[in-house]
């Protein structure tokens, strides 16, 4: 096993156990019959070429030390996708209630957006893994987001690598255009909130309707 192998290990664990950790904060809504604020949680391992593209940026040697441990706070990510701007606060409170991990450091970019437009709400928290050399605790980013937020986020991270972040004039003034018409959506749909949701509800409702009465008649079969 490589180095670089042994140093992401531990981040590695921290991603799958958080990611299941918040998924069970979804899944606990769902059992007692509450909309839940997460629509889904993804979670990734920053890749070794985004590390060393970060660490010429700062001006850091690419290699496993704790430099790099403390200056990329983000090799452990986590992505929790809502519904509404409203779930947002919902979800950091319940973040902040917990007691598995510690949080850092705290970024608000719904409030305060990027000058590109980007909005999102960062939290940087200290994760304790238990490995086989001991308990070792690392840094993870999460970060909170609406689903229309996390789509203008993605095309503007794919232009970033087209234009290594030098935007065209014209193409810059049209990201921030989309980013307040996405904000203005997920405002409207704030403002609609309680008929979508309970749309939602029906919708669901009707479509596991069939299966729990196939379900009830085969039971009914089987008991004869």
């Amino acid at each position: 096993m490589g180095q670089w192998d042994v140093f992401l290990s531990p981040y590695k664990q921290a991603v799958e156990e958080l990611k299941i950790k918040l998924k069970g904060m979804r899944s606990q809504f769902n059992i007692v019959g509450a909309n839940s604020p997460i629509e889904f949680v993804t979670g990734r391992v920053k890749p070794l070429a985004s590390i060393y593209d970060k660490s010429l940026e700062k001006g850091i040697v690419f290699e496993p030390s704790q430099q790099l441990v403390k200056e990329l706070q983000d090799i452990a990510g986590l992505r929790i996708m809502c519904q509404f701007v409203d779930d947002i606060a919902t979800v950091t409170e319940l973040i902040r209630q917990r007691e598995d991990f510690t949080i850092v450091e705290e970024k608000d970019y719904i409030t305060h957006s990027k000058p590109s437009g980007y909005r999102s709400h960062h939290m940087i928290v200290e994760y304790p893994v238990e490995t086989i050399h001991g308990k070792q605790v690392v840094l993870a980013e999460i970060q909170i987001r609406t689903l229309a937020m996390n789509f203008w986020a993605s095309i503007e991270h794919s232009l970033n690598y087209k234009y290594k972040g030098a935007f065209p004039e014209e193409i810059q003034a049209r990201l921030q255009s989309a980013a307040e018409a996405a904000f203005r959506l997920d405002e409207e749909m704030s403002q609609i909130r309680n008929e979508i949701q309970e749309a939602q509800v029906y919708f669901n409702e009707v479509k596991e309707a069939p299966s729990v009465k196939l379900h009830a008649e085969k039971d009914k079969g089987g008991s004869l």
